[in-house]
């Protein structure tokens, strides 16, 4: 175990941690598509179809054979007979032959013969039997090919694809209504601290409401996780070993909030080591906030001890016990997935920062013109309204001393 004066790095700190641990696959869950939205999908899915199953506009105007409109220019025009209307959602009767056209709204099926669609701006109407086309329209214009979108046995998605809203489009549109999909991996949430009590609680002198549970119950739900709170318990060390191996019993994950500080009460790193192999990998990491931060190895089953304070606990969780979840959940390896959304700014003031640790700073930001600057929220790490009043962080590498005012800054967004 490494102390507080011995601390590692945040790449030092996932290293250890994956290496020590090999997360087994979720099992896996058959759903409707309703129930889609962030779930990972735990099974290829080709498509058992051609989509669209037949030829289709794009656009409203006239079926056409492409070859009858080359040539047509506003001054010598393409006259052509309309000799019928395309209607939504049933199979054309009619044929389209040599001078022919037929009306045909967005979406409308191509009848047979016609291989192209004009669209209605480029058409007059010479008389209620005739139309008049200004442009030419070439094979294939304005049309959507059958099989263009998917083609039957096309690998549309494969195992470990986080599913977004168009995907479920996709998976409608090829008739698909039941996927298989892993579970969410439990992870508990145990509070502790003889100041904690719970947030409807009226509170007596040196009492705190419970915040930490709330908040990483929230990052847990956006990571793809399934958060369980077992509760607040007191700082006695057979009272949170206990709720400990129950937790590692029920969950994929035991994230213990508080009681990672040096001192009297700190039972975690001991609790961690005494509960299952290998134990404790690390006390103390070189971040801020976020210092004490807790990590080990239980059984295969990663275990966490968080710092206290509110804003320690988003910082740690989004550096160490979100690439670990991500793992759990069965999600496939890409650097693009999962990633949340940054912009460039520039720091409104100058920051200061400490060489040998990475420090993230709330900011807030803010339009100036054009240009987008981020205010720092300045403030305790025990301060929850510091990450209210932000909206993302800029982290300071372990190696800067700091960041000037004007300099443009990547603002990690909440």
């Amino acid at each position: 175990m490494l102390g507080r004066e011995e601390v590692v790095t945040v790449e030092k700190a996932l290293e250890l941690i994956f290496k020590n641990c090999s997360p087994a696959l979720p099992p896996e869950v058959k759903i409707k598509i309703e129930d889609f939205y962030q779930r990972i999908l735990a099974r290829d899915i080709c498509s058992p179809e051609d989509l669209p199953q037949f030829a289709r506009s794009t656009v409203d105007g006239f079926a056409v054979a492409s070859s009858d409109t080359f040539g047509a220019t506003e001054g010598l025009p393409s006259y052509l007979n309309v000799t019928g209307e395309i209607l939504m959602g049933e199979e054309p009767s009619l044929e389209i032959k040599k001078g022919t056209a037929a009306k045909i709204a967005t979406g409308g099926m191509l009848p047979k013969g016609a291989d192209a669609v004009v669209m209605i701006e480029h058409v007059q109407q010479a008389d209620k039997k005739m139309i008049e086309v200004m442009k030419p329209a070439a094979p294939g214009e304005n049309v959507i090919q059958a099989g263009e979108d998917v083609r039957k046995g096309d690998l549309i998605f494969k195992k470990g694809h986080r599913l977004r809203p168009q995907d479920a489009g996709a998976l409608a549109g090829i008739g698909i209504t039941e996927i298989f999909v892993y579970e969410k991996p439990i992870v508990s949430i145990i509070s502790t601290g003889d100041e904690i009590v719970p947030a409807g609680s009226r509170l007596k002198p040196g009492q705190v409401r419970d915040i930490n549970s709330f908040n990483l119950a929230g990052l847990i739900s956006e990571a793809g996780g399934n958060p369980v709170k077992q509760g607040i318990f007191s700082d006695e060390y057979a009272v949170i070993r206990n709720i400990v191996e129950k937790s590692l019993g029920d969950s994929s994950m035991v994230l213990i909030s508080g009681g990672s500080s040096v001192g009297t009460k700190d039972m975690t790193a001991k609790i961690i080591n005494d509960v299952g192999k290998p134990g404790t990998l690390f006390h103390g990491v070189s971040i801020k906030p976020g210092k004490p931060m807790i990590g080990g190895i239980v059984n295969n089953k990663p275990i966490f001890g968080l710092p206290g304070h509110p804003a320690a606990i988003t910082v740690c969780f989004e550096q160490f016990i979100e690439p670990v979840l991500t793992k759990l959940t069965g999600l496939s390896e890409n650097k693009f997935k999962g990633r949340k959304s940054s912009v460039t700014a520039k720091m409104a003031k100058n920051i200061a920062s400490s060489s040998g640790r990475e420090d993230h700073i709330r900011v807030a930001l803010e339009e100036r013109g054009s240009e987008i600057w981020a205010n720092p929220i300045l403030g305790k790490s025990g301060l929850i309204t510091t990450l209210v009043k932000a909206d993302g962080i800029v982290v300071i590498p372990l190696r800067k001393l700091g960041i000037e005012q004007g300099e443009v800054v990547e603002v990690r967004l909440f």
